[in-house]
């Protein structure tokens, strides 16, 4: 079975120079801190980073995220499979590196014996920019507001430079997710991320203060000509000078330093634009407020593909299902 190890998968996915970061031997490295077991695969021109997570009773449940790497897929797809019993998985979770109106990726998975699941891992909906122009044409595509926001942050004198504090980060990390009522990493989560990829210069960490006191943080990735804001965070003080639109700001200009076109917000309320648009200003819960800060920021609104599943052990596999449907993820 061709299994690569770490060093030898980042060599082999050079050749892929718009691999999605979530390939990447770093997000391995990071899953394997926290619980999941990654494997590295090749076949022919293909290949994929796959994470497994044990299950009771010596089972298992393997996971794609945002691949595989290739055109074609059908040599892989045997070597897989046998990858998947070897591990005694119950199912292959795969979420392609598609939008939802790519055909041809999302033909292979259905050709190949995959079924589409409702339950995704990663966020279906999410927010795209695109930062090809240059800055002026990037603000231009900006709401009004947050074009204004951004200039009164610089006026009232907040500033915003890289950082390796990641003590104060995920300090306001814990703050924003107790404020908003979501849930966050722990603490060596962030540290660990910031560790794998800063120093392949996939990542930057930037914080925003006043007269050096912290206001906001953010941390940016980029592999290839795409960027995405995973992980922000701001405290409850001086919120009026509105840092986290100048941080979000300066994160895009250090993509576009860096040569990449799009900008990805990663995760908005999984709901058409129209719905989005019309739900902003009376819903709080959830991602909502989150849409509300990022549609000030142009871009388009796009789904994924989504998520696809290939079976090996139905029984369990319809347990999986009943438990995601009471959770309300089926």
């Amino acid at each position: 079975m061709p299994v690569l190890e770490p060093a030898e998968w980042q060599q082999w996915i050079k050749r892929f120079s718009e691999a999605h970061l979530l390939q990447h031997g770093q997000w391995g490295a990071l899953k394997a801190f926290f619980g999941w077991q990654p494997v590295q695969l090749t076949a022919g021109g293909s290949g994929a980073l796959v994470l497994f997570r044990q299950l009771p009773l010596g089972f298992s449940l393997g996971y794609i995220p945002k691949g595989p790497l290739g055109e074609d897929w059908t040599v892989l797809w045997p070597e897989l499979d046998a990858l998947c019993r070897q591990r005694r998985a119950v199912f292959l979770k795969v979420e392609p590196d598609a939008w939802g109106e790519d055909y041809l990726q999302t033909e292979q998975l259905r050709a190949a014996g995959f079924r589409p699941s409702a339950h995704s891992l990663q966020p279906p909906r999410t927010v795209v920019l695109d930062i090809s122009g240059d800055e002026d044409e990037i603000l231009a595509a900006m709401k009004q507001k947050t074009r204004y926001n951004i200039r009164l942050a610089e006026r009232k004198e907040v500033v915003v430079r890289p950082s390796h504090d990641l003590e104060t980060f995920t300090r306001m990390m814990a703050v924003t997710g107790e404020r908003d009522d979501f849930g966050v990493h722990t603490p060596d989560y962030y540290r660990r991320a910031y560790e794998l990829f800063h120093p392949a210069g996939l990542c930057e960490l930037l914080i925003a203060y006043y007269q050096d006191q912290p206001l906001a943080g953010l941390m940016v990735f980029a592999a290839g000509k795409r960027a995405w804001y995973l992980y922000g965070a701001s405290s409850n003080r001086e919120r009026n000078r509105m840092p986290a639109y100048l941080i979000q700001w300066e994160a895009i200009r250090w993509a576009k330093a860096r040569g990449c076109t799009s900008y990805d917000l990663w995760g908005v309320p999984d709901a058409d634009e129209d719905m989005l648009e019309a739900g902003f200003m009376e819903q709080e819960d959830g991602l909502w407020g989150v849409y509300r800060f990022k549609r000030g920021f142009g871009g388009e609104v796009r789904r994924a593909a989504g998520a696809w599943d290939r079976v090996y052990r139905p029984g369990l596999y319809l347990a999986y299902r009943t438990m995601m449907a009471r959770r309300g993820g089926e």
